[in-house]
């Protein structure tokens, strides 16, 4: 990276001389070029930029670099904060000996705007018109405390790409400078938001689904850290996130809002996202407020909240995810909402007519959740839908069974729960909700409905899914008794081929929908968490999965 390096300090001195120079009867000042290294804040490091790999920028005719001090790269509030965000290109290059890029300030990418004049004169109409921020693979990102975050503005985009042996990891400074983060230890740094200019219910929209003024608070929205989203363009492009790890998140902000360990607002189908995990967050794993984008490749790791969280018309797909809960904590593996500020006294008969409610793809995930009283928000569950939500999920397992459910049969560890009028009328009647050729193992079955005449755990079963009967803790997995076989591996997160498997000591009588096997993971095909993911397997987390044996 000397070579970038040298070259913006090239381009700034060449901008200084041609400034000086007779410019068509144009009078332009001269220009004093600062081509120091900015450590306002940041303490000591290399003055020769030549010796100096961090991330720079040149912006008015100066340059702004981080501060090397031989390992680490520091950048002070000075060089990018909320209320100093990224207004030009940045690439941040990878550093050698486990260097760490340390933002002492939250690292917002693009400017914010909150009506449609100014966002305007700006030029700002779709992702790609503002900001690039480029991580090369293999880059730790890291942040001193829970007030500090990252925001992707609308028009700006995010190009985080690692690979299998290079991850990219977005994390707090004491779990990767200090080493004194506890394996489950969250808000040691804020987390991440993306937003886009995707549709939101929360909007209002033409018959042609155009609006304007859409412009909604984001979580995190508060004063200087105040950021909007919303648009109408589902195909929005945000940038694009692979091989990334996002951990220890957390944080209540002055407004009450939560962040999650990724939030992505309004964020179109154009943004990429593939391998994606989130270790160890506070509140949601990932939230998706309206948009279309989708995910590849999945993993959320000892999330305290919903490791899925769905509302104000998310209209994306999730193929492929791995959901573990702590053993005494964590709260729904999905939790879906159709509409954003949803009251069932309303009629939104023309809104979902309009197609404006959430309206998820799920394919392929494996949620092994733990039966807890009460964990930081709530007990732990497996699946809600609610609020005018029309819900595709298939091939896919809830598995609760590990321990016996400590709440008995009072109903609030479940394994599936349907509500709200237009969700359970549509999966009476209508053909949008589809949750078929799922396994569930609960000692709560279900919750909510009914659907029509039936209960929810009949009409389910007749819609080809299957419910163990499971009393107290039953281990699911291949070595033990026959009672309930659905994983195996080392560790056991991966299904045992479907003509194996056995539940309520049978055969299972159903059978995968265009794919090979029901969850996230087979032994027999690709093991797509190998070598990037964290907390896993055995060399690269800190301790065993708590139901291994």
């Amino acid at each position: 990276m000397k070579r970038v390096n040298n070259k913006l300090l090239l381009a700034a001195a060449i901008s200084a001389l041609l400034a000086g120079c007779d410019s068509g009867g144009i009078d332009i000042n001269p220009t004093t070029v600062d081509n120091s290294v900015d450590n306002s804040t940041s303490g000591g490091g290399s003055s020769d930029s030549s010796d100096n790999p961090c991330a720079s920028y040149e912006k008015s005719g100066q340059v702004k670099q981080g501060s090397f001090d031989g390992t680490h790269c520091t950048y002070s509030a000075s060089f990018v904060d909320s209320g100093n965000p990224l207004t030009v290109d940045l690439y941040i290059p990878a550093l050698d000996n486990g260097g760490v890029h340390i933002f002492e300030g939250s690292l917002f990418v693009g400017n914010n705007y909150d009506d449609d004049a100014t966002m305007a004169a700006a030029g700002i109409t779709e992702g790609g018109d503002g900001a690039k921020l480029t991580i090369e693979a293999g880059s730790t990102i890291a942040f001193p405390d829970s007030s500090k975050f990252i925001v992707i503005n609308r028009g700006s985009q995010i190009f985080a790409v690692g690979t299998a042996t290079d991850p990219i990891t977005f994390t707090s400074t004491s779990d990767a400078i200090d080493g004194t983060v506890a394996f489950d230890d969250v808000q040691q740094w804020g987390g991440m938001v993306i937003n886009g200019f995707g549709i939101t219910n929360k909007c209002a929209y033409d018959g042609n689904l155009k609006t304007s003024e859409c412009h909604v608070l984001a979580e995190g929205a508060a004063g200087k850290d105040q950021s909007n989203y919303g648009g109408d363009n589902n195909e929005d492009n945000s940038g694009q996130l692979e091989y990334v790890r996002v951990k220890h998140t957390g944080a209540e902000v002055a407004n009450g809002d939560e962040l999650n360990g990724i939030t992505f607002s309004a964020v179109g189908s154009g943004t990429i996202v593939k391998n994606l995990q989130v270790y160890s967050t506070y509140d949601d794993g990932i939230e998706m407020f309206g948009g279309a984008v989708s995910f590849e490749n999945y993993v959320a790791l000892y999330v305290r909240d919903d490791a899925i969280d769905i509302d104000e018309g998310w209209q994306g797909s999730i193929t492929n995810a791995l959901v573990i809960q702590a053993e005494a904590d964590g709260n729904h593996c999905i939790e879906a909402d159709g509409i954003g500020s949803y009251s069932d006294s309303n009629d939104y008969s023309a809104l979902i007519a309009a197609g404006l409610n959430s309206r998820p793809t799920i394919n392929g995930l494996t949620c092994i959740i733990s039966a807890q009283a009460g964990g930081t928000h709530d007990p732990g569950a497996g699946w809600r839908f609610r609020e005018g939500i029309f819900p595709k999920i298939t091939n896919s397992m809830v598995v609760a069974s590990f321990t016996a459910d400590e709440n008995g049969a009072e109903g609030s560890n479940y394994c599936l729960r349907v509500e709200s009028a237009e969700t359970l009328a549509e999966a009476e009647s209508g053909s949008e909700v589809q949750i078929e050729s799922n396994i569930f193992a609960c000692e709560d079955k279900t919750k909510g409905g009914p659907v029509g005449a039936d209960s929810l755990e009949d009409w389910a079963v007749a819609n080809n899914n299957v419910f163990a009967d499971v009393t107290g803790a039953v281990d699911a997995t291949a070595m033990n008794s026959t009672e309930l076989q659905l994983l195996e591996g080392t560790p056991a997160v991966y299904s045992i081929d479907t003509a194996n498997m056995r539940v309520n000591d049978a055969a299972v009588a159903i059978s995968p929908i265009s794919r090979a096997y029901f969850g996230a993971l087979s032994q027999g095909g690709t093991d797509w968490t190998q070598g990037w993911t964290y907390g896993l397997h055995e060399g690269s987390r800190a301790q065993a999965l708590w139901f291994e044996q």
